[in-house]
């Protein structure tokens, strides 16, 4: 959960100054945060165009023998991006993850990812991360679902007992700075 690298307690038990040997301050883990959320709406933005994009091509309504690649690709960006794309890219023709690297329709999971992570995350915010045995007792369920029964379950099954609930998009759009 590289959440957690992120958050202020965490990062002054691990990050020291190289030669005073100060822990990390408070607007040094700002600009870390910065830093991390630049261009977040962009990049986010960049992600689902690839995401959606896979899912249209590999989509039964989509005919390789008369339907264009490329166009598919421009009407899912005219959903996702601010501009549109040049005429001449072909992106599309080195996005092995899709056609040769075993993500065919399955580029979206690692936006998914993110979003379970997020949201996974999130439950030890609400449970207060200052709160030590709110986080131990939050660690525990955790590790007893998420890690403990791992593949046995769906996976949608296995968040809903860690959380309580489905996941949802709320804590990765509040921790890129986007809500």
């Amino acid at each position: 959960m590289e959440n957690w690298a992120y958050e202020l307690r965490t990062l002054r038990g691990m990050a020291k100054h190289w030669k005073s040997g100060e822990p990390i301050d408070e607007a040094t883990v700002h600009k870390l945060r910065s830093a991390k959320n630049y261009r977040a709406a962009s990049m986010m933005l960049r992600q689902l165009k690839f995401a959606m994009g896979d899912l249209a091509l590999h989509d039964t309504d989509f005919d390789p023998a008369k339907d264009d690649p490329f166009r598919c690709l421009e009407k899912v960006g005219e959903r996702t991006s601010v501009l549109p794309s040049l005429p001449e890219d072909r992106f599309l023709c080195s996005f092995a993850h899709i056609f040769a690297g075993g993500y065919a329709a399955g580029y979206y999971s690692y936006k998914w990812a993110e979003v379970l992570s997020a949201d996974g995350f999130a439950a030890f915010e609400e449970a207060g991360l200052e709160d030590e045995s709110a986080i131990v007792a939050l660690g525990r369920r955790y590790a007893e679902t998420v890690m403990g029964l791992g593949g046995s379950l769906p996976a949608a099954a296995v968040f809903k007992l860690f959380r309580g609930r489905a996941p949802t998009a709320d804590a990765l759009l509040r921790h890129s700075d986007l809500a």
